[in-house]
């Protein structure tokens, strides 16, 4: 059994890691269908209608969602995920989607960038208290069913 090295200190990698030029990064793009029927063309082909179908309708699903109560981004997500099973297109465009959301949150953990919009959100309250307190000052408060009709 090879260890990787003699040396003392090194570590020894897995034989998928000493792959050269990138190629871990394309590793796992393409069709996920089982061989059998990837074996078989119309078969497969069948298959992909189907999947982008299936992936189609939950997508359709999730845009709608979007002005209505519901997960809209989750499902869209989702149906994003249900035709990367199939479509290199798709595994792309989640990869690029995945890589920006951890991008996004290590920005928002800066203490920085959390310290800035904590005082922005102190300063949007402030600025719609005393807009509350204007049209109170101005209009008092009345219950909308004690309004007298006019």
């Amino acid at each position: 059994m090879n260890t990787g090295s003699d040396e003392p200190g090194e570590v020894a990698m897995a034989a998928d890691e000493t792959k050269a030029d990138g190629a871990t990064s394309e590793q796992g793009l393409g069709s996920k269908a089982p061989e059998f029927i990837k074996a078989r063309r119309a078969l497969h082909l069948s298959w992909q209608v189907g999947i982008f179908i299936i992936g189609l309708a939950v997508v359709v699903l999730g845009i709608i969602m979007l002005p209505l109560p519901g997960p809209g981004w989750v499902v869209i997500f989702g149906g994003m995920a249900i035709w990367a099973t199939e479509f290199v297109w798709a595994q792309l465009v989640l990869r690029w989607t995945k890589r920006k959301v951890t991008e996004a949150a290590q920005r928002a953990l800066d203490p920085a960038v959390r310290r800035r919009n904590i005082i922005l959100t102190s300063i949007g309250l402030v600025i719609i208290g005393a807009l509350v307190g204007v049209y109170l000052w101005k209009f008092g408060f009345e219950m909308p069913w004690k309004i007298k009709d006019q």
